[in-house]
């Protein structure tokens, strides 16, 4: 075995060992879900081929050719359906926005046989068509499996603004939707038509008066919200050539809360018999930029705009090493999967929370559905005033001596 042989095998045991790592949960928590020791993918779990040239001729020092920067805010969905990587039987699989060296982001395939470990990348990146204004870049995909048999998959498309031309950091946000029955071949369809930008759209699972729903996060420009924002709501005619027609805020942003600056919508809402039940983001100002938190509301069976249920404050903070990383202070999720799912799609069970730490890595929080809907149901909302907030935590103080006498 040549030098360089010897090289390419040591380097491929080492992935193989990243790969392969078994992943525990934390010891200690809040109750409500788990988080887990190791985050469940990084740059330097994209396959090997990705960035190395294996040929001795051309690459004689093992150079990495296209370098990975981070695997961050992945759709997700249980599958069952044919994988290159030859496996069978049900799987946890990720759509993942991977970021290069260069700053481009595109989408690629990772699949687990358990969701908490031991995910691996299908051998090639997603190829994603185009529309007639091709994007700059593509990312954060949500996933919904419709009740119209098809995947969708909603994106932020990212292009230079042409209105000005000579500012390089102006850009303008719109959703691209694309669907596949594989998840190997995408059919792209025009990007939403909305009279704002959108940058975190969500496809609602099933018809609404028999039309196409979507909650939109309508902003005036490409970063800010302007005096608007909130999680819209709009339904839609035809998917094939959607526009926002008519939109209305079912969750509104509120001075001095987690959701001060902006919030959305994160993966599709899980149908339970209790209701919808939704994980968004939000995000507020600090002295140290924007943070950006996770948090929960549910909405009602018959009427998916109608909020039920409001629990206060944030439901997911970056802890730890999650903090550190490309962006400070975010953690963001458009990924959840319920394990169980009856016929008539209401979700029950198991949930593996899929979320991004510093837009930087990837990891995995485990709940259940009963545990989710008691959390949004018997959790206090925000009183919006210390006052207010005061007295319920003495509230809570004072039931609990009582369990003392």
């Amino acid at each position: 075995m040549t030098d360089f042989e010897k090289k390419v095998a040591a380097l491929r045991q080492h992935h193989e060992e990243l790969l392969s790592r078994k992943n525990t949960p934390k010891q200690w928590g809040n109750g409500i879900y788990e988080k887990y020791e190791n985050p469940i993918l990084t740059a330097e779990h994209t396959p090997l081929e990705w960035r190395y040239d294996f040929c001795e001729k051309d690459n004689p020092y093992l150079m990495q050719r296209i370098m990975m920067n981070a695997t961050l805010n992945s759709g997700a969905l249980k599958w069952d359906g044919p994988s290159p990587l030859g496996t069978t039987g049900s799987r946890y699989i990720l759509v993942v926005r991977v970021e290069g060296a260069d700053r481009k982001s595109f989408f690629a395939v990772a699949e687990s046989p358990n969701g908490i470990d031991n995910f691996r990348f299908w051998p090639e990146p997603i190829t994603m068509p185009d529309t007639d204004d091709p994007a700059t870049n593509i990312y954060d995909m949500r996933i919904t499996r419709h009740e119209d048999g098809w995947i969708y998959g909603v994106f932020c498309a990212e292009r230079h603004d042409p209105s000005q031309p000579g500012n390089l950091s102006a850009a303008t946000a719109t959703a691209g939707i694309a669907r596949t029955k594989d998840l190997v071949n995408w059919q792209r369809m025009p990007d939403l038509i909305s009279r704002s930008q959108q940058r975190n759209v969500v496809l609602h699972p099933e018809f609404v008066n028999g039309k196409y729903a979507f909650y939109t996060r309508p902003q005036d420009g490409f970063i800010d919200t302007g005096s608007g924002g909130g999680i819209g709501w709009a339904l839609v005619d035809d998917i094939t050539h959607a526009e926002v027609k008519e939109e209305k805020i079912i969750y509104e942003r509120k001075y001095h809360t987690i959701t001060e600056v902006k919030n959305g919508e994160g993966p599709h809402p899980l149908k339970t018999r209790q209701g919808w039940l939704h994980l968004a983001h939000g995000v507020r100002m600090t002295a140290d930029g924007l943070r950006y938190v996770l948090y929960m509301y549910m909405t009602a069976l018959d009427d998916p705009t109608r909020v039920i249920a409001r629990p206060g404050g944030f439901f997911l903070v970056p802890e730890g090493d999650e903090y550190l990383g490309d962006v400070m202070n975010v953690a963001f999720a458009n990924g959840w999967i319920a394990d169980e799912t009856d016929s008539e799609h209401f979700a029950s069970g198991k949930v593996f929370i899929y979320y991004a730490s510093a837009d930087t890595r990837m990891h995995v929080a485990t709940s259940t559905v009963e545990k989710l809907v008691d959390y949004c149901m018997n959790t206090p909302e925000d009183g919006y005033y210390t006052a207010a907030s005061v007295e319920t935590i003495k509230k809570l103080v004072a039931k609990n001596k009582s369990l003392l006498k």
